[in-house]
């Protein structure tokens, strides 16, 4: 069984900073591409950044120049440093993977989010 967990979202005034974490967890034997989403009420779902376990990320043009994507390996961890929050960053966030466990099969995986709020 593996699970994702994201921790880090609250509410914060535009122009602050956030930094989320999605931790993997579980009979994991490698974590290729990992990513977060966020979906803003009535609006779909949306890619924020992807990351390939060699560390090379692909970010939505909202988002470039403001927010920072990081992998720990080691810990099965992504990170998200949110600079320079807009009131339109305001969704849940949710932290995407695809997860190579134990029995050697790959499956994708989601978390089940962590609301960000940029409101002043």
């Amino acid at each position: 069984q593996v699970q994702l967990v994201e921790s880090g979202g609250g509410l914060v005034q535009p122009g602050e900073s956030l930094r989320l974490s999605c931790a993997a967890s579980g009979s994991i034997f490698s974590i290729n591409v990992m990513g977060w989403y966020r979906q803003a009420p009535g609006k779909q779902r949306e890619l924020v950044v992807t990351m390939t376990s060699g560390g090379n990320p692909h970010y939505a043009d909202s988002v470039k120049g403001r927010f920072t994507a990081s992998r720990d390996n080691a810990k099965n961890t992504m990170y998200l440093q949110m600079n320079s929050l807009k009131p339109e960053d305001t969704a849940v966030y949710y932290c995407n993977a695809d997860i190579t466990v134990v029995a050697r099969s790959t499956i994708n995986y989601w978390g089940r989010g962590t609301q960000v709020t940029v409101s002043s």
